[in-house]
């Protein structure tokens, strides 16, 4: 069966991801398009640098093209948000990519971006998994659809360039390593950089289908050759990318790995005090509360979501909103498209560092004396279906009222089980949508704390 997660449908290639599932999708996506009205309009295709990717698009292609459907294709793998923004730019119905983002590289994958340029929301993905697990027949059309091929690298360059001080960044003549992970960013992210005066060191900017035996996803543990070569050149900033850009991976000038949940802190705090943006901010449940300390020194408001950029960019459409941003490694902000760019957290935090003339180290302990340290952590407990379920339900009917000690203040039930305690740390149970896990996330401000905290959880599963 064909089941759509947060963010599309992955599966691993030749096992359930075959052509004839994409074609079973794509004619879904079709039938979408035809049924409200936005058939009339282009289709942009996007893939990663996957294994068949580019084929599967091409299978794509073909089924809109006997819709009558027109469609626009990359002409090589292209990050997803560039693929996102060119829906906005060409006033497309929508875009098809296929990618598995940070996935492994045995996997593939297909994802809708609807008209507004961000993730399809559920009402949109459940009526296209419905769909592709049918034998449909779509509606003749009266002629087939044209098929253009483009590049839409300079364009999108010079669009995500206005989002930065360029003569700023130029007068500062960074150095910095930059690692693709043989992802689509190669060629986006260091030409970029490069005009805007950066000496660009370039890892991994090539395309390997097997991301050169890793999996491509933009963490601690998957950047060690960045963060050594950034200590042993001398770099100001390491900046990383996922296999289809859409997610960032920073480090300092020690070769520190800087989390997601301190940069997006750290931009939210330099959007607001040195570029005057205004608005409100949102983050998932899963997301560092740091976020809500600074927003209380700038007095903003904060919203939560359930995890998934989908809930965030719901909110960017709705609200005026500064920034959005998931502890996973994604944002967007204000002005911009509602999907997380991996390209423009980068450039956001090159512009930082410029303008505040500090170290990112310097600048993370700046924002630690204005609101506080916090320390943060996530751990996967494998539990098959049953017990997964077995495990949350028991959590949500009795959530306990102390852990360790201290009483649980607050409880949310937005997304698993968050457990708000009285010091202001916090625990949260999210079961995994895709794969028998449960996810356990929690904060506090002192180390000890935390691990008292995670010891508890542990016990009380």
């Amino acid at each position: 069966m064909i089941k759509f997660g947060t963010d599309g449908w992955r599966a691993v290639i030749s096992d359930e991801f075959t052509f004839r599932n994409v074609n079973k999708v794509a004619k879904a996506i079709a039938l979408y398009l035809i049924n409200h009205g936005f058939s009339k309009k282009p289709l942009i295709i996007g893939y990663d640098p996957r294994f068949l990717a580019d084929k599967f698009a091409e299978e794509v292609t073909k089924v809109m093209e006997e819709a009558g459907i027109d469609c626009y294709l990359v002409e090589r793998d292209t990050p997803t948000p560039v693929v996102a923004w060119e829906v906005k730019d060409k006033q497309a119905a929508g875009a098809v990519m296929l990618t598995a983002s940070h996935n492994p590289a045995e996997y593939c994958g297909i994802k809708f971006i609807p008209d507004y340029a961000g993730p399809a929301q559920a009402e949109i993905t459940d009526e296209i998994q419905e769909n592709s697990n049918k034998d449909i027949t779509l509606p003749q059309p009266k002629k087939k659809g044209k098929v253009e091929r483009f590049d839409p690298q300079k364009r999108y360059q010079k669009y995500i360039g206005s989002f930065v001080d360029a003569d700023l960044i130029k007068k500062a003549k960074l150095k910095i390593v930059y690692d693709s992970m043989h992802g689509s960013g190669r060629g986006y992210v260091d030409m970029i950089l490069q005009g805007l005066g950066c000496k660009v060191d370039a890892l991994h900017s090539e395309r390997d289908v097997l991301f050169g035996g890793g999996t491509p996803e933009p963490t601690d543990e998957h950047l060690d050759e960045l963060k050594s070569l950034v200590a042993s050149s001398k770099a100001n900033i390491g900046l990383a990318n996922d296999g289809d850009a859409d997610r960032f991976g920073v480090v300092d000038e020690n070769g520190n790995f800087l989390h997601a949940n301190q940069i997006i802190p750290l931009v939210f705090d330099y959007l607001v005090a040195e570029k005057g943006f205004t608005g409100a901010v949102v983050r998932s449940v899963a997301t560092t509360h740091m976020i809500d300390r600074v927003a209380k020194q700038h007095n903003i408001k904060v919203h939560e979501t359930p995890v998934g950029f989908k809930h965030i960019a719901k909110l960017m459409l709705e609200d005026d909103i500064i920034i959005g941003g998931e502890e996973s490694g994604g944002l967007s902000i204000k002005g911009h498209i509602p999907e997380k760019d991996g390209i423009l957290a980068n450039l956001l935090v090159v512009e930082m560092v410029a303008k505040r003339k500090k170290p990112l180290s310097a600048l993370w302990k700046d924002l630690i004396a204005k609101v506080g340290e916090i320390y943060t952590v996530r751990i996967n407990l494998e539990l098959d279906d049953k017990k997964k379920k077995d495990l949350m339900d028991e959590l949500r009917e009795d959530t306990p009222n102390e852990l360790s000690g201290v009483k649980v203040k607050n409880v949310n039930k937005i997304d698993g089980v968050k457990m708000v305690l009285a010091d202001g740390s916090w625990v949260l149970a999210r079961p995994s949508g895709t794969e028998p896990l449960v996810r356990i996330y929690a904060e506090s401000d002192k180390k000890e704390k935390l691990a008292v905290i995670v010891d508890a959880v542990q016990n009380l599963i």
